[in-house]
């Protein structure tokens, strides 16, 4: 039985067994380091990208995928005998990947029904919408239902992280309001949620240790209430202790995704997190 293909961005930071299970494609984003640039995950893993970090002064930058990325996945689809698309990527208020994919839908219109759908998030927000998807995509759902139960996921997504530096966001200008948490404050741990599309302050903590039990005790907060959850982390040796704080407080699996380059490059090492569903 052909179904729909789900196509996602590089953003999304799923694991590799995870995707190559739900057979999702990915189109990437490109990272840039000084004058070189690198297609993310493709010639550059994510372990290579935070390696680049640690011995680099200057931060990477990030570009989205130009249009023929998502046209090359979508044609492919066609004439694998995919009854359509659902492409899913990370928030427009955060990237023009979205202008690409709908872009390409339309270069491949009358090849194959192509829906594009902005998931108001990013990382692993972003990648547990994919899953959903994915799994609907499997059990035979068309675009129109894959795209609907998408759209309720949105809604119902939660993604809070705590960074270990606000350097990187800073620097890379994609801090927004939460250039309030600036300042003298070097040492203090922030922590920030996606709101609306956007990055937003979510308030501030003295020690990391802390900073992970505010992340806990949000999870513990809505914890009957969630339906999947995923932890995500920027290359943090500290992530199975904070998994199993975690699994502590709720009673669903936990997925666990390395946040790759394109959020990496503005949350910096160290960033860990959370990303959750609740039910209505």
């Amino acid at each position: 039985m052909t179904s729909v293909q789900i196509v996602t961005d590089s953003s999304c930071d799923l694991p590799e067994e995870v995707i190559a299970e739900l057979n999702i494609k990915i189109v990437p984003l490109k990272i840039r380091f000084g004058d070189t640039e690198f297609v993310d995950r493709f010639e550059l893993t994510t372990d290579q990208f935070w390696d680049k970090c640690q011995s680099m002064d200057e931060l990477p930058s990030t570009a989205a995928p130009a249009p023929g990325a998502f046209v090359e996945q979508f044609q492919e689809a066609a004439s694998q005998g995919a009854t359509g698309v659902v492409a899913i990527v990370l928030s427009g208020e955060l990237s023009a990947t979205i202008e690409a994919a709908q872009q390409a839908a339309l270069m491949v219109k009358d090849e194959i029904e192509v829906n594009v759908v902005d998931s108001r998030t990013v990382t692993m927000g972003l990648g547990s919408i994919v899953v959903g998807a994915a799994t609907a995509a499997q059990s035979g759902a068309s675009v129109e239902e894959i795209s609907a139960h998408a759209i309720d996921c949105i809604e119902r997504t939660q993604v809070h992280a705590a960074l270990d530096t606000l350097e990187n966001l800073r620097k890379g200008g994609r801090i927004g309001a939460a250039g309030s948490l600036l300042g003298s404050m070097l040492s203090i741990k922030p922590l920030i949620e996606v709101r609306n599309g956007v990055v937003e302050p979510a308030g501030k903590q003295r020690t990391r240790s802390k900073a992970l039990n505010s992340i806990v005790a949000v999870v513990e907060e809505h914890a009957g209430q969630i339906e999947q959850l995923c932890v995500l982390h920027a290359a943090c040796d500290d992530v199975d202790t904070f998994v199993e704080q975690i699994k502590a407080v709720v009673n669903v699996d936990v997925l666990v995704g390395q946040v790759g380059p394109v959020v990496g490059a503005h949350a910096g090492l160290g960033t860990i997190g959370v990303a959750f569903q609740t039910t209505r």
